[in-house]
């Protein structure tokens, strides 16, 4: 390493550059200036090596640096203007990693004391850093959120050209009350035309249909920007006796929000949606209740509602919709000749489901069933699942379902799944036996499977050959991190530069998770619960846990902000992230997320229990 000068005003430019740094006042980032130091490395000299105290907060002027965990494994490549270390120095001051030139390489280092500082000086570098792990949100209320969040629709437009029969038209095939009225070339607001105008002036009126919209429409209306409040658009509809407001971002027109908007936000529960649920007499009525979930899932994003409760409450809905398919079934087919129990397994079973979920779910009979009861059972999960599929949750792509005969077997049957599973290590059996960890009751006998879980879960910690398979496969989904910013991205309908927030992101911490609580013969099935009892028994460190349900907490919540989003623009919603639509600063996190979940899973790969 070779240390030299860099003038203030250079030190300046560069940090400009930076953020946050490029947010602080001028007088600030001169004095910031004179406190860096720049840096040289060699290719292959190493920055610092795990465990080691650090200095302060290195970002990178120019050159590339490999980021490698306690066993030398890769797991990020960064280079110009990132940064790296500040997980070290924001935890204990000793570096979490490793980090050490690829090629030669120049880093301007900011002391540990200064970045400190600044931390406490100013909340925008302190949001910065601790993004991550920010201050669990209260709940917004209508009054509080932003406009962005409250419109629950695409934006619908015509043409001041348009005729009223045609906006009219559109009105009804879009079942609209409204339509902006925008210029073709520049897509600038005109003028709104809404149903009540095409009643009082063109009706009423006799005009004859082919009137332009231009002729009939309300000039000039007023508008809102995106970032203006709930109690904003209030105030503008009262004042203006009108509930009709569009929304105006960067001069041009991006939607419309409505009183019907504010009535939905207030109107739509998880509550009240199991209770009309419950009261549904047919399929059909709980399709149309099911075609309100993505609006449920804006609100409770918008409202800053913590991932785990957002999935939480979709889950909710989809065991009442199970419950009360089952009991239609048994109204249809009668009573059962045996006692039965109906699981979910995957993201049903964690009680994680977002906005994207297909069905897996499977059925314990009593040992007492017979061949000749097999067909009402065989008629009931058809009718469960095939009601479950018309409401949004598709069937199962593995066919990992109760209509699936094998997955529809007597209690003494399944004991035997699961002792061949553990017994037989083949990639087969593993991924079962993943899928099958995750089983939770949603309606009938209990105690069919009370008994089994804990026979397995202590069968399961004792047996190392299996555990060491269990981890082996829990392995096999990575992070996303590679060359590109740090990231390894893959092109999608949407388009490249996409990280899978699902297989990449989500589904390695469940993976980790589920091992933790194989080992540590915990009941809990839900993720950041396993996590929880995981580092309260000492399966991991108070260290390892925290970094890791932070992490978790990032990627789970940018995934439901990526999917209300795409709810919001009028697609349907996925588990893939476009990093452009990412600033910086939540890109430099979800890289440090990505980076400490495989260096839990180095961790748990080398059978260490204190991962940090």
């Amino acid at each position: 390493m070779v240390q030299t000068v860099l003038s203030r005003s250079e030190a300046v430019e560069f940090l400009e550059t930076v953020a946050p740094y490029n947010g602080l006042p001028a007088s600030q980032l001169s004095a910031l200036a004179e406190t860096v130091s720049i840096l040289h490395y060699s290719s292959g000299e190493f920055v610092y090596k795990i465990d080691a105290p650090l200095e302060g907060l290195h970002i990178i002027v120019s050159g590339t640096i490999d980021i490698s965990d306690r066993d030398g494994k890769r797991v990020s490549q960064l280079a110009k203007r990132q940064s790296f270390g500040e997980r070290g120095l924001l935890r204990d001051g000793k570096a979490s990693t490793t980090a050490r030139a690829k090629t030669d390489a120049v880093t301007l280092l900011i002391p540990a004391a200064t970045l400190h500082q600044l931390i406490k000086q100013f909340p925008a570098v302190a949001h910065y850093f601790y993004y991550g792990e920010r201050a669990r949100h209260q709940p917004g209320d209508l009054n509080s959120l932003r406009v962005r969040d409250l419109i629950t629709r695409k934006a619908i437009s015509c043409t001041p050209e348009t005729t009223a029969a045609n906006a009219a038209q559109t009105m009804r095939d879009q079942n609209i009350s409204c339509l902006a009225v925008v210029t073709a070339d520049t897509q600038k607001l005109v003028g709104m035309i809404t149903v009540r105008d095409l009643t009082f002036r063109v009706l009423a009126q006799a005009l004859d249909a082919s009137v332009p919209v231009r002729e009939v429409m309300t000039p000039n209306p007023p508008t809102l920007s995106p970032n203006a409040l709930g109690s904003d658009v209030l105030r503008t509809m009262m004042e203006h006796n009108i509930g009709h407001l569009a929304v105006i971002d960067r001069d041009q027109f991006s939607g419309i929000i409505t009183q019907t908007d504010l009535t939905r936000f207030q109107a739509v529960s998880s509550a009240l949606l199991i209770h009309d649920i419950s009261q549904a007499s047919s399929i059909e009525k709980m399709v149309g209740i099911t075609s309100t979930l993505p609006r449920l899932l804006v609100q409770m994003v918008a409202g800053q509602q913590r991932h785990e409760i957002v999935t939480r409450h979709i889950t909710d809905i989809t065991d009442a919709i199970t419950r009360r398919l089952l009991a239609m079934a048994e109204e249809q087919l009668g009573s059962p000749p045996v006692p039965y129990l109906w699981l979910a397994c995957g993201s049903q079973g964690r009680q994680e489901q977002t906005g994207v979920s297909d069905q897996d779910n499977c059925l314990f009979l009593d040992d007492r069933v017979t061949p000749e009861d097999m067909p009402y059972f065989e008629q009931l999960a058809r009718f469960v699942c095939d009601g479950l599929n018309a409401c949004g949750y598709v069937y199962c792509p593995g066919d990992m379902m109760a209509n699936n005969s094998r997955w529809r077997q007597p209690v003494s049957t399944w004991r035997n799944y699961f002792e061949t599973w553990m017994k037989r290590h083949a990639p087969e059996s593993h991924m079962l036996a993943s899928v099958m960890f995750d089983l939770r009751p949603i309606a009938g006998r209990n105690e069919l499977f009370q008994n089994l879980q804990a026979e397995t879960l202590e069968a399961a910690s004792k047996k190392s050959i299996f555990m060491a398979h269990m981890v082996a496969n829990s392995l096999k989904h990575t992070p996303p991190l590679g060359l590109l910013r740090g990231f390894s991205t893959v092109r999608t309908t949407r388009g490249g530069n996409q990280v899978d927030l699902k297989h990449n992101g989500v589904i390695p911490v469940t993976d980790l998770a589920r091992v933790y609580a194989l080992q540590s013969q915990l009941k809990e099935i839900n993720t950041r619960a396993r996590l929880q009892a995981a580092e309260q028994v000492g399966m991991i460190s108070s260290a390892g846990a925290r970094e890791l349900i932070a992490a978790y907490d990032l990627i789970a919540t940018l995934r439901l902000e990526n999917q209300m989003r795409l709810i919001q623009a009028g697609q349907k919603p996925d588990n893939y992230l476009s990093l452009s639509e990412l600033p910086d600063f939540q890109r430099h996190h979800l890289r440090d997320a990505f980076v400490v979940v495989r260096t839990m899973q180095a961790a748990i790969s080398q059978g260490r229990r204190m991962p940090v």
